[in-house]
């Protein structure tokens, strides 16, 4: 049996891939940073809770040790840990930069190294970046957000040639609208409070955002590509994923900045 390590677990995306994962037969390292909380994924049973916190080295290093030393092998890493802010970017402190990049950026690339550490070492692996169609093109009021998900494109892209002759891949998996708590309990959204000049921008943006949420697709969705992606052999990068991903993606590559764009503000009215 493969072994599959997943970060960011416990809810969303990463708990229904764990899920996926462990139907078609793999052996599932589901980490999080509370898995004593987690009781659903415990009851599966090729499926093992890791602590790990990606803004913590030690505990990355812990955890992946733990997994080798259960499974003599780690087959796939799916960076799938991170979160969304959004808001209007001047009000936004430089904690808040910070901890949006300290998880989505930096946690990610502290996974990967240690993950090709142990790749290399056993001549090959798989390693799948959960990033968004948001790494790739923008919406309003998400500047932050969006610049985690480009450095994640970017970051990944240089790094398949790097590994590759050590037989290690790179996915990354570019979501669409999903309903998951990235709208609900873990959104984190900023205005400034000492200006109403925003207001009028923020209604009309935040409501479309929402919206679009609102009708987002399963997670299983995602979770299924992802499992497409730890199975494929060839040379793939992308994957894209759940409406609206695949077609706006398509639309940007092929129409001019001044027409996507403008498409962009007539659909948010702005």
């Amino acid at each position: 049996m493969k072994t599959v390590v997943i970060t960011g677990a416990s809810s969303g995306i990463g708990k229904a891939a764990a899920q996926v994962f462990a139907k078609a037969g793999w052996n599932v390292a589901a980490t999080m940073r509370n898995p004593a909380k987690e009781t659903e994924l415990q009851q599966l049973k090729n499926v093992r809770l890791y602590s790990l916190d990606v803004t913590d080295v030690a505990s990355i290093g812990a955890a992946l040790q733990a997994v080798q030393r259960d499974y003599g092998r780690i087959d796939v890493v799916v960076n799938n840990a991170g979160y969304g802010v959004d808001g209007v970017f001047e009000a936004m402190t430089d904690e808040v930069i910070e901890k949006q990049f300290d998880t989505n950026v930096f946690g990610l690339m502290r996974v990967t190294r240690e993950a090709i550490k142990i790749m290399r070492a056993q001549k090959g692996g798989t390693i799948i970046q959960i990033a968004s169609m948001g790494g790739r093109l923008t919406f309003p009021l998400f500047s932050i957000y969006h610049g985690t998900k480009w450095a994640v494109e970017g970051f990944t892209e240089s790094l398949q040639y790097e590994v590759a002759a050590m037989g290690i891949k790179v996915r990354i998996v570019e979501p669409g609208a999903i309903k998951t708590e990235f709208y609900g309990r873990s959104r984190q959204f900023i205005k400034p409070d000492y200006t109403t000049d925003y207001d009028s921008f923020v209604n009309k943006s935040e409501k479309i955002s929402v919206d679009a949420g609102s009708k987002g697709e399963d997670p299983k969705v995602v979770a299924e590509t992802i499992l497409k992606a730890a199975n494929a052999t060839g040379n793939r990068l992308r994957y894209a994923v759940g409406s609206p991903a695949p077609l706006l993606l398509l639309l940007r590559k092929l129409l001019p900045d001044s027409l996507f764009f403008g498409i962009v503000r007539a659909t948010y009215k702005i």
